[in-house]
């Protein structure tokens, strides 16, 4: 084996046979060869598709299904940070808990047009014509009570929080709120009838 420096002419030199051998078994003074500066960076890597692709996903999904149930339950608590937009604020929580505070007619909708349904099946035209009339007369009522529910809201959030501080859609918002089943809204209802907002 010959060695050779730069600048140097090149001078053979003799190698042991324990020399050979160490080197054809590429042993070292430590006993192992040092690894390249490649082989040391590719032990630091780590693959980006997983080995078990299967128990990856599975993991992927609960990990999915725990973030999806934290969020179901801090919006149905109401938590600001699971809310969305048009849900956020003191304001609109403010509304949420006069509305569910405050009995409603236009929670009762839903069952009404359920029995009017209903109704429509018995064969006799006057039981279906008074259903009817029925149902748009609690519709109208339900109506005037949600535009009467606006104008009170909008008129406590200006003693509240300042005549030109109110937001926007306050009274859609409360409206809306009003027009459905106590059991069904979202946010869950924070208050017990009765028990109105200072």
């Amino acid at each position: 084996m010959t060695k050779h420096t730069p600048g140097s002419p090149v001078e053979p030199t003799i190698e042991t046979p324990q020399e050979t051998a160490d080197r054809i078994a590429g042993v070292s003074g430590k006993g192992r060869p040092t690894p390249t500066r490649k082989e040391r960076e590719a032990l630091n890597k780590r693959p980006l598709v997983p080995g078990d692709r299967k128990e990856a996903k599975q993991a992927a999904r609960a990990k999915l299904a725990e973030s999806r149930e934290k969020a179901r339950l801090g919006l149905a608590a109401g938590d600001e940070r699971y809310l969305p937009a048009k849900d956020r604020g003191p304001q609109k929580r403010w509304v949420r808990d006069y509305v569910d505070a405050r009995f409603n007619v236009g929670e009762f909708l839903i069952p009404v047009m359920f029995v009017v349904i209903i109704l429509t099946f018995i064969p006799q035209p006057e039981v279906q014509v008074y259903g009817m009339l029925a149902l748009w007369a609690f519709f109208i009522i339900a109506l005037a009570d949600c535009v009467f529910l606006g104008f009170t809201i909008r008129r406590k959030l200006r003693a509240k929080f300042g005549e030109d501080k109110v937001e926007r859609g306050v009274r859609w918002y409360a409206g809306m709120r009003a027009l459905q089943l106590r059991p069904l809204r979202l946010p869950k209802p924070q208050v017990k009838r009765g028990d109105y907002p200072a």
